[in-house]
């Protein structure tokens, strides 16, 4: 049976000063079918961080103008979007004078492949229905005490430290960037990509059920709503694409079919 693409972009400014988060689904210019989903949550104070998540989202949008799948790799295509960033964000310090900063998880889909990759701690949720089958890992100091087993995921929530990044596009190092893909795509796979601001209200089970039993639009509307309840006035800006893979329904065949 033919799939198609249920999708949705949604965030919330939440209680800070300023929108820092930017999030897009994407469509190729030329290439039926290859969609580019991203969130990237820029840091940086006042204005440094919209613009570090801007850049992110500027050379993601030229990658994917200019991504040939029958010449270039997909993991190649996402790595260089996040690796221009990265070189456009460090020379804007120069320029504003601040320390902006960015992660950026990214999904890309091709008839029959699915590619993504990440860097910082906006993370990819993958279910199919409402079990979770993966998701990425962060590149957090929390994330790398949970892998370790010094501390458990439910202590990462809380811990003082739990905003400390390892890596993330702008900063001084050589970014690290994971990438996964997967070749099988059926009806009932979804995606879940988010900042941080959203994700740290909801566990992957709760996450899996609201995303299985609405509609990529009710679903972001639900949990954007739901986080900003559980943040009691003290939420960070909230930031997420949901697509979900489903079943075409065959048509049904006109009465004059059945006439001879």
């Amino acid at each position: 049976m033919p799939i198609a693409i249920d999708a949705c972009a949604a965030q919330h400014q939440a209680d800070r000063k300023e929108q820092q988060d930017r999030v897009a689904i994407l469509s190729h210019p030329r290439k039926r079918g290859v969609v580019l989903a991203l969130v990237a949550d820029g840091m940086g104070g006042y204005a440094g961080g919209s613009l570090a998540a801007e850049q992110v989202l500027h050379t993601a949008k030229s990658s994917l103008e200019h991504f040939s799948p029958a010449e270039e790799a997909p993991e190649k295509m996402l790595e260089a979007a996040m690796l221009e960033a990265h070189t456009m964000i460090r020379a804007s310090r120069f320029i504003n004078e601040k320390e902006p900063h960015s992660t950026a998880v990214m999904l890309l889909l091709q008839p029959g492949r699915l590619t993504w990759g990440h860097c910082g701690d906006s993370r990819l949720y993958r279910f199919h229905g409402k079990d979770l089958v993966s998701r990425t890992v962060d590149h957090s100091y929390v994330e790398h005490l949970v892998n370790i087993g010094r501390i458990s995921p439910e202590e990462a929530l809380t811990h003082p430290n739990r905003n400390v990044l390892m890596t993330s596009l702008g900063g001084v190092d050589e970014p690290r960037i994971d990438f996964s893909n997967s070749i099988e795509v059926v009806a009932g796979d979804s995606f879940v990509l988010c900042s941080d601001g959203l994700w740290a209200y909801f566990g992957e089970v709760e996450m899996g059920l609201l995303v299985a039993g609405n509609s990529a639009r009710k679903a972001c509307e639900i949990m954007i709503d739901e986080a900003r309840r559980r943040a009691r006035g003290a939420g960070d800006n909230v930031s997420l694409a949901v697509i979900k893979i489903v079943d075409v329904p065959a048509p049904r065949p006109s009465p004059s079919s059945f006439m001879k």
